[in-house]
């Protein structure tokens, strides 16, 4: 997912910047949601929502669609933060040590 805005705005590095940036916030927005759905499941309490995370989604599903399109990675990376966000997480949290000093 690091790779997401290279190919985007012409090689400008403070947009490449803001591509790679927005793609972050976006994946772990996804994460959080997904990690909601999968506590309401394990709580008992999907029942309640099921109807309206039904339509979210429907509405993910569509917009995965519509990013595989142009970066199919940055797609897989959404859908595997919908779809298992603890894993998301955990691939994130590696990432992230492997970059520290």
């Amino acid at each position: 997912m690091t790779r997401v805005a290279h190919r985007y705005n012409g090689g400008h590095s403070s947009a490449i910047a803001m591509e790679h940036d927005l793609a972050v916030l976006l994946t772990e927005f996804i994460e959080k949601v997904g990690l909601l759905r999968r506590d309401l499941k394990q709580k008992g309490d999907l029942e309640k929502y099921e109807a309206r995370l039904a339509r979210i989604d429907q509405k993910f599903s569509s917009f995965a669609e519509k990013v595989a399109e142009t970066d199919p990675e940055f797609a897989k990376a959404l859908r595997t933060a919908w779809q298992m966000p603890a894993r998301s997480l955990a691939f994130r949290n590696a990432d992230h040590l492997k970059n520290q000093p």
